[in-house]
């Protein structure tokens, strides 16, 4: 496919998950970037806003978006603005859109555009291939997702899962709150919108489609004093031995290039800058954990959302997304 060239451009770019698609799309095989619109930075150099791309790109920051110009248009803002800009906008008939917000995820599906789909490959990767417009899953939400739909689709979850997790700093975005302070996060870690989560609803809706019924989520997130990165714990009660176990996970994901599963210890800085799932399952009599992370702006949010272009266009799902974890 290398005479493919995607015309891609973002909406709302000078935020966290714009900043690592710019990153992502500048180095893509097959796509090219045409506009990165932000409305607070018009005119500003990328570079000067994300400066970890300093010589990577001569490109500013645009009024506008174009979108006669473009093949795809990434939404990369706010939670609640993608609904507000696609009802103030004519999307021209040929566009691609991959939102990633939360507005045309599951829990919003009654007010989504005809045609929107669950980005989340592992789940649905055929349905991907022949969608217009793509609803990217959380960060939280593929962590967990990908922990436990080996056992749904197996049949396997009991009616209750326990789950904890933890997300670095970034995970909040780039708005300024008592919380993302330097001073408060360094060296602290509380519990947050304990068993209240919004990407509750959009995990217990793909369990639900793939196992026929959703087990009870109960799920309590923390926030630590990183930059980067989900670990998540789930807890299942089951008598099927490990070795099995092991198995139903290995198949699963097979046809997966992105999630590997294992017994051995998995560790967060084998994932960070890249867009891979780690996945450990470790036994204790009758109580199986999963362990899974994630980087929460790549696999969580950008790469993800590349993922799900190159889906769309008919690529190798991996196109530039082959990156090397930080490892320490």
């Amino acid at each position: 496919m290398a005479d493919v060239a995607i015309k891609a451009g973002i909406i709302g770019a000078a935020g966290y998950t714009g900043g690592e698609l710019i990153r992502l799309l500048l180095r893509h095989p097959h796509a090219e970037l045409v506009f990165a619109q932000s409305s607070s930075n018009a005119g500003n150099a990328i570079a000067e806003v994300h400066r970890d791309l300093l010589g990577e790109t001569d490109l500013t920051f645009s009024e506008t978006a174009p979108l006669n110009a473009v093949d795809v248009v990434f939404l990369c803002m706010a939670h609640g603005k993608s609904a507000e800009w696609w009802a103030n906008t004519t999307v021209p008939e040929h566009l691609k859109v991959v939102d990633l917000g939360n507005d045309f995820r599951h829990t919003t599906a009654e007010k989504a555009p005809a045609g929107f789909v669950y980005g989340l490959p592992e789940l649905q990767k055929e349905t991907i291939k022949t969608a217009r417009f793509v609803a990217n899953p959380g960060c939280f939400a593929t962590a967990i997702q990908l922990a436990l739909l080996p056992l749904a689709h197996a049949q396997m979850l009991p009616g209750a899962v326990h789950v904890t997790g933890i997300t670095g700093a970034t995970g909040a975005g780039q708005a300024l709150s008592a919380s993302a302070h330097f001073p408060w996060r360094v060296n602290n870690i509380s519990a947050y919108k304990t068993l209240t989560h919004q990407h509750l609803g959009e995990i217990k809706a793909s369990l639900q489609q793939v196992q026929g019924v959703a087990p009870a989520v109960h799920f309590v997130p923390w926030r630590g004093d990183f930059a980067r990165g989900i670990f998540v714990s789930c807890t299942v009660e089951t008598a099927v031995p490990l070795a099995d176990l092991l198995h139903v996970y290995q198949i699963f994901y097979q046809p997966h290039p992105f999630v590997f599963s294992g017994k051995n210890t998995i560790d967060l800085k084998q994932a960070i800058n890249t867009n891979k799932c780690l996945i450990q399952l470790e036994k204790e009599g009758d109580q199986l954990v999963i362990h899974a992370c994630i980087d929460n702006l790549l696999k969580g949010a950008s790469g993800q959302a590349v993922q799900n272009m190159n889906l769309m266009f008919g690529l190798d799902e991996s196109a530039g997304l082959h990156l090397k974890p930080i490892a320490f």
